[in-house]
């Protein structure tokens, strides 16, 4: 598969319309060809510097036709010099993307490993995916995706809000590298102007300190970058980390 390619394309229907406003986080009011239509969003982060008034909101039609809002937020569009360009929120998009390009062969640090399974419980918790092989010759890699919609000096960043549930991802997968696995987390980067990757320290200091402190400990970090488009979402280059400031 070409790399120009989506790994995943949006269902057919779709609309696009401006935004007017977000209540309670999950409810997002947008005007299609005038009219004021309600759609869900998943994305429980601040979405800062996305939502501005009329900026465009791509929406896809909901898979349970019987859903009280029948359309899922996908993407918000970002005035940059070269136009429009497409930042996706739909926090689900990150474990699709994994398991898709895990398929197509795009990992190459997951090399070796044939067996994919999403939703993988370890100890009280579950991993977003976890990856193994036939015959148990590899030790598992145990992955933590996340969604990045926050460019800083063209450093994308993450979180975008203070998440103690973030915290406990990271120490997860400490646990889990001193018990003589790998653990990596997948971070998608939704938005075309992010250079490299970094811990949003300004926003959640004490996430970023763990950030670190993971990595030394040996969890892996793999910062991808995304271009979204009106069709779908195509796996970019893998970013280079930064270090931390001293």
């Amino acid at each position: 598969m070409s790399v120009e390619e989506p790994l995943i394309l949006y269902p057919e229907g779709c609309i696009v319309g401006s935004f007017v406003r977000r209540v309670k986080r999950f409810s997002v009011e947008i005007l299609v060809d005038g009219e004021s239509v309600w759609i869900h969003s998943n994305n429980t982060g601040s979405m800062m510097g996305l939502l501005r008034q009329s900026s465009p909101i791509l929406a896809s039609p909901a898979a349970n036709p019987d859903r009280k809002l029948k359309w899922t937020q996908e993407a918000v569009g970002l005035n940059m010099a070269t136009g429009i360009n497409w930042v996706g929120v739909n926090t689900q998009t990150p474990n699709k993307m994994l398991k898709a390009a895990f398929e197509a062969g795009r990992l190459h640090w997951g090399e070796g490993y044939t067996v994919f399974k999403s939703e993988a419980k370890i100890g009280d918790s579950r991993a977003d995916g976890v990856l193994r092989t036939e015959d148990d010759s590899l030790p598992p890699l145990w992955i933590e995706c996340k969604n990045v919609t926050m460019i800083e000096d063209e450093v994308a960043c993450f979180p975008d809000a203070v998440t103690e549930r973030g915290r406990k991802h990271l120490n997860n997968m400490i646990n889990v590298v001193k018990q003589g696995h790998r653990a990596a987390f997948f971070y998608l980067i939704q938005r075309p102007d992010g250079h490299c990757f970094a811990p949003a320290d300004i926003i959640d200091p004490a996430y970023a300190e763990l950030f670190y402190e993971a990595i030394e400990l040996g969890v892996e970090v793999y910062p991808y970058r995304a271009i979204v488009t009106e069709a779908g979402i195509v796996l970019g280059e893998l970013l280079p980390v930064n270090p931390k400031a001293f």
